[in-house]
């Protein structure tokens, strides 16, 4: 599991942008995105890089840990 640390999510609708990059890119990840913390967790068999990538590519610039 892997969580990521989000900028610039600020509102639900941008929480539901991320958990659609996150479902779009591996539609089996188990991804739970909190908004007053900033952070999805994710559960994925993918690279967390990849899953990065896409949060990235919507939007919001992001890190990860392993958790």
């Amino acid at each position: 599991m892997y969580e990521f640390n989000i900028q610039n999510m600020t509102c639900g609708h941008c929480a539901g942008t991320v958990e659609k990059a996150i479902r779009a890119t591996d539609p089996t990840a188990q991804a739970k995105v909190d908004l007053p913390t900033r952070t999805a967790k994710v559960e994925s068999k993918l690279d967390p890089l990849t899953i990065a990538a896409a949060i990235e590519k919507a939007g919001y610039p992001n890190t990860f840990t392993s958790l």
